[in-house]
């Protein structure tokens, strides 16, 4: 299930692909409501890196898409694409707020900033 190697965004320019405006109230409604939430493919080595530093700090509660296993994974990236400016996963949201990808992820857990971020959001932590 999901995606598929031929419905991977890899084959396909995200501007172009199509999707319901159901489909974007949706990711809309998923961002503002999830105190952490994270948009992933299971194969990607940065999705990898994310997750095992979040696990890593006692984050448990975050809630992850795998874009690559749902059937409407391409129209969820081309979402994030138009709302965002951002092709690649992760694709990072804590407390609604597009945080970036891992490379950000990384940067504010080093700047002890990313601590703050999961506090405010009420995410169990222990950076």
């Amino acid at each position: 299930m999901g995606q598929g190697l031929f419905k991977s965004s890899y084959f396909y320019d995200l501007k172009d692909v199509k999707y319901t405006p159901e489909q974007k109230q949706s990711i809309e409604g998923l961002i503002s409501k999830e105190p952490l939430l994270i948009f992933s493919k299971s194969y990607c080595p940065y999705c990898v890196s994310t997750k095992s530093l979040l696990h890593s700090h006692g984050v448990t509660t975050a809630v992850y898409r795998e874009v690559n296993k749902e059937v409407d994974g391409l129209e969820t990236q081309a979402i994030l694409y138009k709302l965002y400016d951002q092709k690649t996963v992760p694709s990072i949201f804590i407390s609604g707020r597009h945080i970036g990808g891992n490379a950000e992820l990384q940067k504010l857990a080093k700047e002890g900033k990313l601590k703050q971020l999961l506090d405010a959001a009420r995410v169990p932590n222990s950076f």
